[in-house]
Order: C-alpha cells, then structure tokens, then sequence
C-alpha cells in the first residue's frame, strides 16, 4: 500500500527509483553486519521495504499501458520474478563461493541499483476513468453519502486536513467499500493461506518418503520453470478472443486446480509420482498469479489499479508470513504432511468457491433485476397532441392518470 500511495500521490517513477535506492541501501550495509538483528534491520526491513515499494507500482504500470492483450503483458512481466529467481540462485551461490558472503552482498547491492534505471524508464501516461453505469454512479453516490455519515475525523482534523486527505483517500481507496472487492479480498487471504506452506515443505516431504537430496531439489526446480511457462502461455491463452471473456472464471479454475493437487499430495510418495505433480502445481500457480492484477483491475478499475493491487498484494502477504508455522506446527503435532497439505487444498478450493458463489449470485441478482426493468419501462406512457407531447414515467396512481387524461382533453378541444 506504500508503494500505491507514492505512486498515485507523487509517481510511478518516483516510487520505483526510492525502492531501489532503499533496497540496494539495504543489501549494501547488510555486507557489514556483525550480529543477526542488524540483519534484521538492514536486509530484512530496509531492503524488504525496498522491493515492496518496487513491486506495486511496476504491476500497476503494465495494466496502464496495455488493455487487448493485458494478461499476456502480466505474464511476460511477472515471469521476470521466476526467470531471475531461477538465474541469480547459481550466481548467488558462485558469488558466496568467490567473494564470501559480505562480497556476494555488496555485488547484489550494486546489481538491485539498476532498479533506478528502470523506475526511471516509466514513463507515466494519462489514464481515462472507467465509463461507469447509472446502476453503478448511483450505487457509487449512496457510498459517497453513508461515508459522509458515518466519518469519524475530529474536528481538528476537519479543520486543515479534512479537505486534502479524506478526498484523496476517498478517491484512491473508495472499491474498499465495492462488495466485489471485499469477496475478493477474502479470497485471497484463503489462496494465499493454501499456496505458501507447499513452496516450503515440498523438499521435505519429498526426503520424509524416500526421495534423494538430489531428487528433491529437482522438484523445485521443475516446479519454478514450469511457473514461468505458466506466467506467459496462461496469460497468451486468456487473451485469446473465446476465453477474453472468461478470464475470471480462469482464474478460479486455476486457484481451485491448485487446491486439488494438494489434496492428492499426501498420495503421492515417490519421485515418479511428484514430477506430474511438480509440473502440475507450477503451471496453474503461474497461471493465476498472472490474472490476479487482471482479476483486480475487473474489480476495481483501471484508475484504481495501482491502489487496489497495493492492497491485494498487503492481504497476500499476511497469510503467506503465517501459514507456513502454522503448517510446521501442523506436522511437528501429527507426526506427518497430511493435515497440513490438506488444510492448504481446502483453503485453495474454498477460495475458488467463494468467488465462483458470489459471481453466480450477481448473475442470478441480475435475472432477477431484469423482469423488474421491463415491467417499469412498460408504465412509462406517452400522449402526444400535436407538437406538445406529455411523458409520465414511474408510478401513478388511478387518480394521477385520470386527471392528466381530462387535462389533455380539454386542451384538445380548446
């Protein structure tokens, strides 16, 4: 959400440039650390600050600049992450190995450095507001009035910064307040819940069953190339004009595929087994990691990107920090994998769910809406005389029509 707010209140550009400064900052005085809390602060704080701060608005900036093939443009973007992670691992480890650790850290300090160059290669454009229906601005407008009601600023606050700060936190955060955005929020929390203990525990697993060190490690690296190949060739598909349509509805079966291979995990133990499932859970993670921007900018808007998505990624990163000791305390009470790769497939399904029943009650809310419509465009009545013509829509009672009949009449007859 930081990086959102400089962003929208300052720019893309802007932000960009002061994460890789923070960042590369950060690494730099990791490399002369003496204990572990000042690694605490310098690479843990300092340069994790850094990259969040990065990440938003580099997302935000792609759904800008592209509308036809925008999952496409998300997936080659994102696949940078999983194409640089699978790189600089070895390189890291070379560094270690030619450098120490201290060396390896001032190195990648003045590698991240090139995240200035590239903040500095953002060029902002002008984004038009989404064209909105009346349904919508008038459902927008009531938000407007209950928010007035219900504001809780003092009056001090009123008095000189009522006016700057609650309009531009009302105009950059007002899909807090969209019942789309709050079911997909709490989707999230439940997908991120079920995606993270698997990245940690899989190589454990693995070796629990009888699988070699080597083997084990070949896992992983199956599933992060096969990320990749999800980022980008999920992304080609989903623009593709007979799924453009139903990029949600991807999204969900990703999420909910996802969920079923963690079910099926505790079954498979041996390395014959897990390559499918390597294979399997990489290529639909790519997969819906490269629609959620979409999936937030459908929500939320265009103009709101770069908020919405710095607030979806904040609510990713909760369960992400928590779920993988709630997974390990799991396995350390069990005595096995079981409950823990369970409870992360049942998230994942449920977060799938969730969405797949709140799209399905707006579309039967709309059937419903529908007949309610036609029935008030058929009282809508017009009489006509001459070139006045007389338009009453909405409802009259009996007396209100007769009187407005006779009225009629008589300025015929006259």
């Amino acid at each position: 959400p930081l990086g959102s707010f400089i962003s929208n209140h300052v720019s893309c550009q802007v932000g960009i440039m002061l994460g890789g400064l923070l960042a590369s900052a950060g690494l730099i005085l990791s490399s002369f650390a003496t204990s572990l809390e000042h690694l605490y602060l310098s690479l843990g704080v300092l340069t994790g600050l850094g990259f969040a701060l990065c990440y938003s608005p580099a997302i935000a900036m792609v759904g800008k600049y592209f509308n036809k093939r925008k999952a496409l443009a998300y997936g080659i973007a994102m696949s940078g992450s999983g194409i640089g992670t699978f790189i600089l691992a070895p390189v890291v480890q070379l560094l270690i190995e030619q450098f120490s650790w201290r060396g390896a850290l001032l190195i990648l300090g003045g590698f991240v450095l090139n995240l200035c160059v590239c903040g500095a290669l953002m060029r902002p454009i002008a984004v038009h507001k989404d064209h909105r229906t009346p349904e919508q601005e008038y459902v927008l407008e009531a938000q407007k009035q209950d928010l007035k009601q219900l504001s809780i600023c003092s009056p001090l606050i009123k008095a000189w910064s009522h006016k700057c700060l609650c309009r531009c936190s009302w105009q950059e955060y007002n899909f807090l307040l969209m019942p789309d955005f709050l079911v997909l929020a709490v989707s999230v929390l439940f997908m991120a819940y079920g995606c993270s203990p698997l990245f940690v525990y899989l190589v454990p697993y693995a070796l629990s069953v009888g699988v070699s060190h080597q083997q084990a490690a070949f896992l992983m690296s199956i599933l992060g190339v096969v990320d990749i190949i999800g980022n980008i060739t999920f992304g080609w598909l989903t623009d593709r004009r007979c799924l453009k349509k139903y990029r949600h509805i991807c999204y969900l079966f990703a999420v909910g595929m996802d969920g079923l291979c963690c079910l099926f995990l505790p079954v498979l133990q041996s390395f014959p087994l897990l390559v499918p499932f390597s294979f399997t859970f990489g290529y639909f993670d790519g997969a819906y990691v490269t629609l959620i921007p979409v999936v937030t900018a459908d929500v939320v808007g265009t103009a709101s990107l770069s908020s919405g998505l710095g607030v979806v990624y904040f609510l990713h990163a909760v369960p992400y920090l928590v779920s993988p000791p709630i997974a390990g305390w799991l396995v350390d009470t069990t005595g096995s994998y079981t409950a823990s790769f369970l409870l992360c497939g049942f998230s994942m399904i449920f977060s799938s769910a969730l969405l797949c029943l709140a799209r399905l009650a707006k579309k039967l809310k709309r059937t419903h809406l529908r007949p309610l419509t036609r029935a008030t465009d058929a009282k809508q009545q017009i009489w006509t005389n001459g070139a006045i013509a007389y338009s009453v829509a909405g409802e009259l009672d009996q007396k209100d029509v007769e009187f407005l009949v006779t009225e009629v009449k008589t300025y015929s007859n006259r």
